[in-house]
């Protein structure tokens, strides 16, 4: 975090950025769009905490399945920097405290002791705790409580590093709305800018996805790999001979390369005396797109698009209903036509229903009741069906018996 003069110095010089473009009446400013002509910024580089990976006063995501070790890799980045180290590709990392929210894991249980197995410096770790609000403490919301944190973290003058655990708290309404998540991230991203530190929001894949582009399987809109300037992923696949191995991979970046990344392992070690915790072992370089890293060696043939389609729908409808207007609009952001996405949700069974009067489509993924719905449905109407039949048999069996010409031909 930067101190209050060097906010200042800041702030100054961003008011100056816009000056030149303010329209005046009088010595007042008027209301209305301000422009920034281009010969009067200052071009800048992209300053790296990490170069290549993580970026001063920018947002980047890391996402991976259940059991990948996204934390305990993002704790080992956090470590990393409290003791000035050095980052996986040998690189100098600056001297910097780390500020973490989490929401499933106990810093006293799990992440400090993380922390100290990785070789933290923990007078250097600030963990968000609580807010406290008319003298009573609550818990913490990232959906809501951004700007008093931000006012929290101007005591921490050499903060670098942000990590949110998971990033999709910070979404109070629908984390599958394309605006709702870009309106609730933007607080985040100018935190991080204000603060000057890269920020870092954990999340998760989607089921299924399995050999497409790693960005699309990140879980909930689209607008959270949007929004990132780096997205990472972290994943457990085999290599050639088949053997198990754990890959931290760069999947997607608007400010530097957008490739290669790191074999890892996660390894037990006695972090204190009587407190064995898991930590990280960073390996080898390893080339390539993510998708092509993270893929199964023995798979020879891409996925068809309406299987790529499939997957998609699993993912955008994972956390129930959801408008059909989101899920058309983040399907054509995918690259999935409309046609496809129609046939892959008949086929998996999307649900779909009128919300209301005023109130557009909802889709989402048939649950097991609705399968037990559906088979129960199918027998009443077999048995309607079966009782129609006999009971016109029998219609029919009477009105023979009254005309039946019996022997008489």
């Amino acid at each position: 975090m930067i101190d209050p003069q060097k906010l200042a110095m800041i702030d100054a010089a961003s008011a100056s950025k816009y000056q030149p473009s303010l329209r005046t009446v009088g010595n007042e400013e008027s209301d209305g769009v301000i422009l920034l002509c281009g010969k009067d910024l200052v071009p800048e580089p992209v300053r790296w905490l990490w170069n290549g990976w993580l970026a001063l006063g920018k947002l980047a995501i890391l996402a991976g399945a259940p059991g990948t070790g996204k934390t305990t890799c993002a704790l080992s980045m956090a470590a990393t920097i409290t003791k000035g180290g050095r980052w996986p590709d040998k690189g100098k990392c600056p001297l910097g405290d780390v500020l973490i929210w989490s929401g499933e894991d106990d810093p006293s249980d799990t992440l400090l002791p993380r922390l100290i197995a990785s070789g933290a410096d923990s007078s250097r770790v600030h963990f968000i705790h609580a807010i406290r609000e008319r003298g009573e403490e609550r818990s913490f919301d990232p959906s809501k409580d951004t700007p008093a944190l931000m006012e929290a973290a101007r005591k921490l003058p050499e903060l670098r590093f942000i990590l949110l655990d998971p990033v999709a708290n910070a979404v109070a309404g629908d984390s599958h709305n394309n605006t709702e998540v870009r309106r609730a991230l933007q607080p985040l991203v100018d935190f991080a800018i204000q603060a000057d530190s890269a920020l870092l929001g954990i999340t998760h894949f989607a089921k299924g996805g399995a050999g497409q582009d790693p960005t699309q399987r990140v879980i909930g809109s689209v607008a959270f790999s949007a929004v990132a300037r780096v997205v990472l992923v972290c994943a457990k696949t085999k290599d050639e001979q088949g053997n198990d191995r754990r890959i931290l991979a760069r999947s997607k970046s608007n400010i530097g390369p957008d490739d290669g990344g790191f074999t890892y392992t996660l390894e037990q070690k006695e972090a204190l005396p009587g407190i064995w915790t898991s930590h990280t072992v960073w390996g080898e370089v390893v080339i390539g797109s993510a998708r092509d890293l993270l893929a199964d060696p023995n798979e020879t043939s891409k996925k068809a698009p309406f299987n790529e389609a499939a997957d998609f729908l699993r993912q955008c409808l994972a956390t129930g209903s959801t408008p059909q207007k989101t899920v058309l609009s983040e399907a054509k952001e995918a690259g999935i036509s409309l046609i496809t996405l129609r046939r892959a949700a008949g086929r998996i069974g999307v649900l779909k229903r009128k919300g209301g009067m005023k109130d557009g489509w909802y889709w989402r993924l048939p649950t097991a009741e609705d399968a037990q719905k559906s088979t129960e449905d199918v027998q009443d109407a077999h048995s309607k069906k079966v009782n129609t039949f006999e009971h016109l048999r029998d219609e029919v069996s009477t009105f023979g018996a009254a005309d039946d010409p019996g022997e008489d031909f």
